[in-house]
């Protein structure tokens, strides 16, 4: 019978320790080839180890809650095959990730559940697993190390609801995808930060570094939370392109199957907070990034038309900004941008 060592994968160049998350396989259990014996938690995501062959558990060497170093091992398997030579070694093999889930908005179950008595004040204590911990960690961080503010405006999608409705047919027919507010909304901000660079851009150490390239993240649901894959090149890509990219964005990310790399990097970053009925946000800037857009909920409410009253599906847009390098004009210049550009889509064919 042969005996295997199972180790921590690498999981990237920054990540240098994980922690053990919950064992879905106890000693003693049989094991087939690629069922997943156990949930490890890094800074960026939760992984899911397979086994690399059929077997049985053996000694768990790093029990829930430990912190291990990346290639320790953590685990031994029997192999349910038996070998004709002479036993040699035990061999160490390094499990292949499964299943990323970017973006730690999971919350881990509770070490013990009392059903309370009624009438009873009882509480329960939760450890915080270690993405939330880096998630909380960030966003302080964001807001201690950053002078962040928030600008407001709101846009008229009437133009962009009678477009989608207009050309919708036509365009599920051709590429199989829905013309849906995203594309309209990447677009529009790949061209307001063409016209002010410093939202594009990133304060390091005591430069400023600007990007001729728009790597946009955008937020999506994933099976444990939102998570914020990244469309690079977005300024190369057509509207069909965009659509086709957030639709498989969205799919894998409620499968869990977003990748590491599709996380890294960013120079800008869309929050659509609308899709939960969000009617007015703050979003929080990602660092290094400089700004972050938030959608919201699409409202019919009266506004003032040619001095009539009139009902229009209105949306608010909030700019997250940086301070340190983007100033109050440039950030109100920008959000106006993006308004004038939502309400006359028409602008991005002949880009005035």
């Amino acid at each position: 019978m042969m005996h295997l060592e199972i180790t921590v994968p690498a999981l990237g160049e920054s990540i240098t320790e994980v922690e053990i998350g919950q064992w879905l396989k106890a000693e003693g259990d049989t094991v087939a080839k690629d069922e997943n014996l156990v949930v490890i938690e890094s800074s960026k995501a939760t992984l899911e180890l397979p086994s690399p062959i059929a077997g049985v558990m053996g000694k768990i060497l790093k029990p829930k809650g430990s912190v291990v170093q990346i290639g320790e091992v953590i685990v031994t398997l029997h192999s349910n095959t038996v070998a004709s030579l002479p036993e040699v070694a035990p061999a160490k093999i390094e499990a292949p990730p499964r299943k990323e889930v970017p973006l730690p908005i999971e919350t881990p179950a509770p070490t013990s559940t009392p059903a309370p008595e009624l009438g009873t004040r009882a509480e329960e204590i939760v450890p915080m697993s270690r993405l939330r911990r880096t998630v909380a960690q960030r966003l302080v961080e964001a807001q201690n190390n950053a002078a962040l503010l928030t600008t407001f405006n709101e846009v008229d999608m009437s133009a962009i609801a009678q477009l989608r409705k207009d050309y919708q047919e036509a365009f599920v027919a051709k590429y199989g995808v829905k013309l849906g507010f995203m594309s309209f909304f990447i677009k529009a901000s790949v061209d307001a930060l063409k016209l002010v660079p410093q939202v594009n851009a990133e304060i390091r150490a005591s430069d400023v570094i600007y990007k001729n390239y728009y790597d946009i993240g955008v937020a999506v649901g994933g099976g444990k939370g939102l998570v914020v894959p990244i469309i690079r090149n977005a300024e190369r890509m057509s509207f069909s392109e965009l659509e086709l990219k957030v639709a498989d964005l969205g799919k894998r990310a409620k499968e869990n199957k977003i990748t590491l790399d599709e996380l890294a990097g960013g120079t800008f970053t869309i929050s659509n907070g609308g899709v939960y009925g969000s009617l007015l946000s703050t979003p929080i800037v990602n660092p290094p990034q400089s700004g972050i857009l938030g959608m919201h909920t699409i409202q019919d409410r009266p506004v003032a038309r040619d001095g009539q009253v009139v009902i229009r599906p209105m949306m608010y847009l909030a700019l997250t900004y940086d301070h340190r390098i983007v100033d109050g004009r440039e950030a109100v210049t920008f959000l106006k941008r993006i308004k004038d550009i939502l309400e006359n889509p028409t602008r991005l064919l002949i880009e005035v």
